[in-house]
């Protein structure tokens, strides 16, 4: 029977935030036949009866790094990328048993990952891939420290940046991410915190150099997602074109009304902050690198009030790096001294599928949308940590119509 009914649901509604009840949600295939409110006999499917249990979209993480195997940017470089591969299956097997059935790699996954997925060799979420991020020279994606001349790219996965500098140099960099197979474009705008040699309020890449990835990034028909922290790099990359601000801790209020003006999104992570607050000591960052986390992780829900005040799309990511990847869920709760709980699910959901340009096919239970499915234990619009736990509460969870996790 290619034909599953969800009754006696209660349905998360992701484009209003509300919970309706007495759902019935028809899945044919690999998408949603109907939803309905009404009782009726369906004759012609296998019935789950989902036991007034809320049904919600699949989660959508819009920035992740699925190669980040080791926190060790260092050590990932000199990796084989056969094991980063390997240990990758293991990071996308947990994104998706906690219920993130859509993520938009933020540098680092290949097409090779995304094939892997697709042709079932490795249980995972459908990924979206930006390729190699790029940086420029001593940028945020440039590792090397003060006084190396040279940066191994042997490994050829990880999080490796292409360093591309001057307008030819980027626009050529932008067209090969685009050739091997990215979905998006992802640019360094601006400092970071996990790298050694540049400050985290400074800009990176001139306007004409900006300009030029958008472009190429809007011949291909699609984005750039950018790197930023400071209002000016936010600014300086939103006014080029940039659909994707990624972190943004410290925005401001006129960086937030540049964003508005512009249709820009905010993706937050704060999730890799709060891990790596805890994890910065022993992996033996020093203490330049350290008082960056201190600042970004000390304004990340106060850029999110002022993002949510000037009417900033913001979007959910986690940005989390090795073994720290099981806080994925974390960001949830982190969110919430900024916004509801409603809010951030939506952020999961239909504002991610909006931002990643999937309106209507995903982050939404809707006729015609990817049956991308969460049957979750408790209402998680009053309790976010119902989607925490390692999916420890979700008693079923499918992607395209097939069920990954059933319980009931």
């Amino acid at each position: 029977m290619n034909r599953t009914a969800f009754v006696n649901a209660r349905l998360f509604d992701s484009t209003s935030g509300s919970i309706r009840a007495g759902a019935t949600v028809v899945v044919e295939g690999e998408r949603i036949a109907d939803v309905l409110y009404e009782t009726m006999r369906i004759d012609d499917a296998r019935l789950i009866d989902v036991g007034q249990r809320v049904l919600m979209p699949g989660l959508i993480d819009a920035h992740v790094h699925v190669t980040a195997t080791r926190a060790d940017f260092g050590e990932l470089a000199l990796m084989p990328p056969s094991l980063i591969a390997a240990q990758a299956k293991d990071l996308l097997e947990g994104m998706l048993l906690r219920g993130f059935t859509t993520v938009r790699d933020a540098g680092g996954a290949d097409h090779g990952l995304v094939e892997a997925v697709e042709r079932g060799h490795f249980a995972g979420p459908r990924l979206y891939i930006a390729g190699q991020s790029l940086s420029q020279t001593g940028g945020h994606g440039d590792i090397r420290k003060a006084g190396a001349r040279w940066m191994c790219t042997c490994a050829g996965l990880g999080l490796l940046s292409s360093i591309a500098d001057g307008v030819t140099e980027v626009r050529r960099a932008a067209r090969e991410q685009l050739r091997n197979g990215a979905r998006q474009i992802k640019i360094m705008a601006g400092g970071g915190v996990a790298s050694p040699t540049d400050p985290i309020d400074g800009t990176q890449y001139s306007l004409e150099e900006l300009r030029a990835v958008c472009e190429e990034a809007e011949a291909a028909n699609t984005y750039v997602m950018a790197h930023a922290y400071s209002p000016r790099s936010i600014v300086r990359a939103v006014q080029a074109g940039v659909r994707s601000i990624e972190h943004g801790n410290l925005l401001d209020e006129a960086s937030a009304k540049a964003m508005a003006g512009h249709g820009a999104f905010l993706v937050a992570t704060l999730a890799t902050y709060d891990a790596l607050s805890r994890e910065a000591g022993r992996l033996g960052w020093p203490q330049n690198m350290i008082d960056k986390l201190d600042r970004v992780k000390s304004q990340g829900v106060e850029a999110l009030r002022i993002a949510r005040a000037a009417g900033v799309p913001i979007g959910y990511g986690t940005d989390l790096l090795g073994h720290m990847h099981d806080e994925q869920s974390n960001e949830f709760s982190l969110r919430l001294p900024a916004m509801s709980a409603a809010e951030i699910l939506q952020s999961a959901t239909s504002v991610n599928a909006r931002l990643i340009g999937e309106e209507g096919r995903l982050g939404v239970i809707a006729p015609g949308a990817l049956a991308d499915l969460l049957v979750v234990d408790g209402d998680p619009t009053e309790d976010v940590g119902r989607l925490q736990h390692q999916g420890a509460h979700l008693a079923a969870i499918m992607k395209g119509g097939r069920f990954v996790k059933n319980r009931l």
